[in-house]
């Protein structure tokens, strides 16, 4: 009988557990367990998962304490009846700074079931005030040699009682790395990080409880130029922040008594250079073991020789906490061959155009020098290439100690490259001695695409190495030549497929804060953020949209309003200064890159240049950026704007159409990109928008289905295909494997996006090597298109943050199969189709609480199969209406698979 019980019991217990919704995946501002933050209301978000169909949440139940076990809650929500499960704002008791909080949910399903509460998470506040600031900023206390060789400072402090916690706040003027007791702080490279340092200067915050011994402490901390004075800009340009050098400090120590202890930099600090003898971000490091100063951040170091340090007076007001991911370490990659050249070259290959450094092994003797260069690619003679490299050095030095085996690595500098070449190294090189170290902001992998189709499934390796490669810090036009800096037209054109491959939600909220900072008092946008380029780099059309693009790419990616509201004003000064710009509401004034890098001949007899008026992309982007603003001002319920703005809207586009259309609906410019760019942004009227479809279809079969756009026509060309009923040429210009086009690259052994369509040409030539980067991600744009049309994986505007998700495949091109998933707040979100024998088969996986219209290919709902029974006789799918050989079901969350008969064969074999 108590068998009999015990069964009953766990199957009934374990159908409970099947049944009730689990709460995962806790994020507080978009992290998991952030340490830092000066938020005063940070928002929490959960993701809720089911093994049942149609789930939702109708309540939900959050508690915040600085107790493990939530005793003493500064905030317990009570059941709260709503169904937001992202970005849900803290409301409880004021908090306390450098204070860690737990935090934990519970939620009611829409069947009224509770769940269990959720693993606890935690954050740990930052300074709230900048008066909370008692270190000092401190300088070397000795005069720095012509090289400015990195600074060391040393602290020694006691501690005599147990540590119950210790955080640390640390920036500086350049770069830092920072020990305690011989330990080091953190997993963060390249901190502070790149900002508009005199108006934005970020410090870290770290968990440091486990470092601190009971009694003898020391601190030791490496500095580097970094961008705050290092070379920086297209002429070796110095000191463009300052040319000082400095630390600010503060660890904050708790102690088992309840005491509290907080170590400061000051005067009392020590000061003095070691092995790093050289570091520029564009030349590369020099490291001479030699001087080594062994053991100077562990106790028992005596540094009597040390100097003292400079206190210096730089203030505190423009600090502020960090919210985007660090900088870290990721992929490391072993060599994948060893080469020796014919001219004697020594290189290393390994496989993969990416961003880091190398790590390196060596023995020798005593002040033998070893070189690291660095290359993306190699010569049509298979010798290294650093042309393209311009007047970066891109090497780092290393002096040997002579004690045995020494083990090397940069700490302030990095590279763009595939390839090494080694020189002063005797030894035969072994490729066990080298690793190549991919870093790149820690933002979490999101999306994944894959297809039948080998060539585009490089393609889409390239675009998330192009990414990974230049999202560091700052989304960077190109990481390896003396350049490297925040092009505001690279990122507004990709921030939507940025988007998708990577959770880039802080990421480009911490750089649209410095596009808002840098912006002068006409609300003029710079040509590259943070702006190292001067007062008269900026006003650029499809550059200047990075001020308005980027913030609604973000919102309708993440769902976050806040993002919105943090940029309208700097929105609303863009579109203000081309309205001020403009006359008679025609902005035909300024300076304009215009469709950069279009296809273009050096002998362009017949006009096959693909030159599209720069003033006529203007008006364009114009238009664009006022409709985003409108679109903002409804999203945050700012009538007055959304009224004004919309007539300035229409006399944007009726000033376009006289100017730049004739009567009979032609182009002042034919080109590509011109037509791309007018139908994309709505400039025709409709009746007009037909004919110049069929205009651009034209213009690509004249160029025998090439394209040639450049970077502000290339994100849109797809889009406007299949909207506009051409997703067949879309498919050929997708699959066009010669140049110009997408696949030329790969088919040219790229492993990265390109700069130029033709970067390397087919007789193994370069481009010009002034402005030729291997790893450019403008024009993976083109990703968009595959995850959101060719896969048709996207989201609603009435539902952004995919909280309402649109799932509309286009299926062609000769492809047999294409998926593609997402990580949202939500969960995972994903859409993959299959051909075969005249079927097409659709399986989607929607999460908890959101919907999905789902649109299936097929022409009516006879014949589609839905979870292995006839759709028109499941009662849980209701077909609503057919739409361009489409046939829409609505869907609540859960896994679903529809097959139906394709809508039209040749689909097969576009």
């Amino acid at each position: 009988m108590r068998k009999t019980f015990t069964l009953v019991l766990v199957v009934i217990t374990t159908a409970f557990a099947h049944a009730q919704v689990k709460i995962t995946s806790l994020l507080c501002e978009n992290r998991a367990n952030p340490i830092g933050l000066d938020n005063t209301a940070p928002r929490f978000t959960w993701e809720l998962a089911s093994d049942k169909r149609n789930v939702t949440q109708t309540a939900f139940q959050v508690r915040v304490s600085t107790h493990p076990n939530f005793s003493k809650a500064v905030w317990n929500s009570g059941k709260i009846t709503s169904d937001s499960s992202v970005h849900v704002a803290y409301k409880g008791k004021p908090l306390m700074s450098h204070t860690k909080y737990y935090w934990q949910v519970r939620v009611w399903d829409n069947e009224k079931k509770a769940s269990a509460w959720s693993t606890p998470a935690y954050w740990i506040t930052a300074l709230f005030n900048n008066n909370e600031w008692k270190a000092k900023w401190i300088g070397p206390g000795f005069k720095e040699d012509t090289l400015r060789a990195s600074p060391i400072f040393r602290k020694t402090f006691n501690s005599n009682k147990k540590v119950s916690s210790a955080i640390a706040f640390i920036t500086a003027h350049g770069l830092y790395e920072a020990q305690i007791n011989g330990k080091r702080v953190g997993d963060a490279y390249l901190t502070p990080g790149w900002t508009t340092y005199n108006k934005r200067l970020q410090y870290q915050a770290y968990e440091v409880t486990n470092l601190l011994n009971e009694g003898n402490n020391v601190i030791g901390v490496t500095l580097g130029s970094g961008w705050y004075r290092g070379i920086i800009g297209f002429t070796n340009h110095l000191n463009i922040y300052g040319k000082d050098i400095a630390l600010l400090m503060q660890l904050h120590i708790t102690y088992t008594d309840g005491t509290t202890e907080t170590v400061v930099s000051d005067e009392s600090w020590k000061s003095s250079t070691g092995e790093i003898t050289y570091a520029e971000i564009y030349n590369g490091e020099t490291i001479d073991a030699r001087k080594v100063k062994k053991g100077w951040t562990t106790g028992g170091y005596l540094d009597a020789a040390w100097s003292g340090v400079q206190v210096m007076d730089f203030g505190v007001s423009n600090l502020l906490a960090t919210y985007n991911e660090p900088v870290r370490k990721h992929e490391i990659f072993k060599p994948v061959r060893v080469i020796k050249t014919k001219k004697n070259e020594h290189l290393v290959d390994f496989g993969q155009n990416l961003v880091g450094w190398v790590k390196i092994k060596l023995h020798g003797k005593k002040g033998q020098t070893v070189t690291i260069s660095h290359a993306e690619v190699l010569d049509k003679d298979g010798d290294f290439y650093t042309e393209n490299l311009r007047s970066a050095k891109a090497q780092d030095t290393y002096i040997l100690s002579g004690q045995g085996v020494e083990v090397f690595e940069p700490h302030f500098t990095f590279h763009g490259f595939q390839y090494i070449k080694v020189e002063g190294y005797n030894a035969e090189l072994n490729p066990d001695d080298f690793e190549a170290i991919a870093l790149y902001s820690d933002m979490p992998a999101t999306g994944t695409f894959t297809s039948s189709n080998a060539l585009i499934n490089q393609l889409q390796h390239n675009i998330q190495w192009g990414q990974k490669g230049n999202f560091l810090d700052v989304p960077t036009d190109c990481p390896q030549r003396d350049e490297r800096l925040g092009w505001t037209g690279d990122a507004q054109v990709f921030s939507r497929t940025a988007s998708f491959n990577m959770n880039v939600d802080n990421f480009f909220s911490k750089w649209l804060k410095d596009v808002a900072a840098e912006q002068d008092s006409k609300g003029s946008v710079p040509y590259v953020i943070p702006n190292v380029l001067g007062a008269g780099a900026s006003g650029s059309a499809g550059w200047g949209e990075a001020a308005t693009v980027v913030p609604w790419n973000m919102y309708i990616a993440y769902g976050d309003k806040r993002i919105v509201k943090d940029q309208y004003a700097s929105m609303k000064a863009w579109v203000d200064y081309m309205k001020n710009q403009a006359k008679d509401d025609l902005w035909n004034t300024g300076s304009h890159f215009g469709d950069w890098l279009f296809y273009s001949l050096n002998d362009d007899t017949d006009g096959s240049s693909a030159v599209t008026d720069k003033y006529l992309i203007a008006q364009c982007f114009y238009a664009y950026s006022t409709q985003l603003l409108i679109n903002a001002a409804q999203v945050l319920g700012k009538q007055d704007d959304y009224e004004s703005y919309g007539k300035l809207l229409k006399r944007v586009k009726d000033a376009f159409v006289k100017e730049y259309i004739t009567a009979n609906g032609r182009m002042v410019s034919g080109t590509q990109t011109a037509y791309v760019l007018a139908l994309n942004f709505d400039m025709l009227p409709e009746e007009m928008r037909p004919q110049a479809a069929k205009r651009l279809v034209d213009n690509v079969k004249a160029y025998d289905n090439h394209l040639t756009t450049g970077f502000l026509g290339t994100p849109y060309l797809c889009h406007v295909l299949s909207r506009f009923g051409y997703t067949n040429v879309a498919y050929r210009l997708l699959l066009q494997d010669t140049y110009p086009s997408w696949l030329y690259p790969v088919k040219m052994g790229a492993t990265t996006i390109w700069e130029r369509w033709d970067g390397i040409k087919p007789d193994k030539s370069f481009e010009t090597p002034s402005m030729n980067s291997f790893n450019h991600y403008s024009y993976g744009a083109i990703g968009d298109w595959m995850y959101r049309v060719m896969v048709g994986l996207d989201t609603y505007n009435d539902g952004p943050g995919y909280r309402h998700i649109k799932i509309m495949p286009h299926p062609g091109g000769g492809f047999t199969s294409a998926s593609a998933s997402l990580q949202t707040y939500y969960g995972k979100v994903s859409s993959g189709w299959k051909i075969d024998s005249g079927m097409l088969s659709l399986d989607v996986e929607i999460p908890v609480n959101t919907t999905a219209s789902v649109y299936i290919p097929a022409k009516d709902a006879t014949g589609i199969i839905a979870d292995g029974k006839p759709l028109q006789n499941a009662k849980q799918f209701q077909p609503t209406y057919g739409k361009e050989n489409y046939i829409m079901v609505e869907l609540g969350s859960g896994a679903y698979h529809f097959e139906a008969p394709i809508a039209d064969r040749k689909l097969a074999t576009n």
